[in-house]
């Protein structure tokens, strides 16, 4: 069966189990997007190596690239997991790549490096993992492979987020890799923090994106200013860890200690603050008194 059959799942394809195909029951696969420096050039081979390199656990893992397209197009994969690779020799959008790169937390001379890059892959999860987080940290164990082919971003567009390729690169990592990618705070990658403000709305709005992908609502509070900013980017990765570690839910009115004397409230967006819609569910936080828990209002 050809690569392109395999590239997009269909079913025929899959009946060739020695062979790398994409999962045709992926209808809305997650993904990640990385950034280049100059043009591609990755080879088949080379890529292989690459993966094999990246960690003990990707020991098998084998690349395909289809030949004499003018876009980039191939997988990668080992075990259940099968990343499908689509590239192209020009910048990624800018309206999408400035609502990743402008709210991340690194160096301003970065991000300025990143805005003039000259190339980009977008990374799919069409593999047979179905844990979101399993399916994130192949993706991003991918992307790491890719640090040796002039990589300078990692970006999560669906969570408005992004960080420097070098934090993937196995030698940042090392045998640890895919552990440490496990355990990244949901924040950093996998869900995004952003700070906004909105005209004639007194403070700063903080939310989280992308939560979503893993069936976990985002989640929003109305701060008095820019240096609260790790506060609730702290305390909103916590809570959704949390959730996702311990199957608990949250839901409009339930009410959380958040620290030895701290207590939050959670309610649903307000008809006015429609800059909160999506897109997914989104929880407003409000940080309360020890007598306003589990009270109406």
């Amino acid at each position: 069966m050809s690569i392109f059959s395999r590239l997009f799942g269909r079913k025929e394809a899959c009946a060739d189990t020695a062979a790398l195909s994409a999962n045709p029951d992926i209808a809305q696969p997650l993904s990640l997007q990385v950034l280049f420096a100059g043009p591609l050039a990755i080879t088949e081979a080379a890529l292989g190596e690459a993966l094999r390199a990246y960690h003990p656990s990707m020991q098998q893992a084998r690349a395909e690239l289809a030949t004499d397209m003018p876009e980039f197009l191939g997988l990668a994969g080992w075990d259940k997991h099968v990343v499908r690779l689509v590239g192209f020799d020009a910048p990624y959008p800018k309206d999408a790549l400035e609502a990743c790169v402008a709210p991340s937390h690194y160096p301003a001379t970065v991000k300025d490096e990143v805005r003039g890059h000259a190339s980009h892959i977008l990374l799919y999860y069409a593999g047979f993992e179905t844990d979101p987080l399993e399916q994130y940290v192949a993706l991003a164990a991918v992307a790491g492979a890719l640090t040796g082919f002039g990589a300078m971003a990692v970006l999560n567009e669906h969570a408005h987020t992004s960080l420097p390729a070098g934090v993937f690169a196995a030698e940042s990592l090392g045998e640890e890799s895919m552990d440490l990618l496990r355990t990244l705070p949901l924040n950093m990658l996998y869900c995004g923090f952003v700070k906004y403000e909105v005209e004639g709305v007194q403070g700063v709005w903080m939310r989280t994106y992308g939560a979503d992908a893993f069936g976990l609502p985002d989640f929003a509070a109305l701060a008095t200013g820019h240096d609260e900013g790790e506060t609730y980017s702290t305390m909103f990765n916590n809570i959704m860890g949390y959730m996702l570690e311990s199957g608990a839910e949250l839901a409009a009115g339930h009410t959380m200690q958040i620290g030895e004397d701290a207590y939050m409230k959670l309610r649903e967006p307000a008809e006015a603050e429609y800059y909160l819609d999506g897109p997914g569910r989104v929880l407003v936080a409000e940080i309360i008194a020890a007598d306003q828990i589990n009270t109406p209002g």
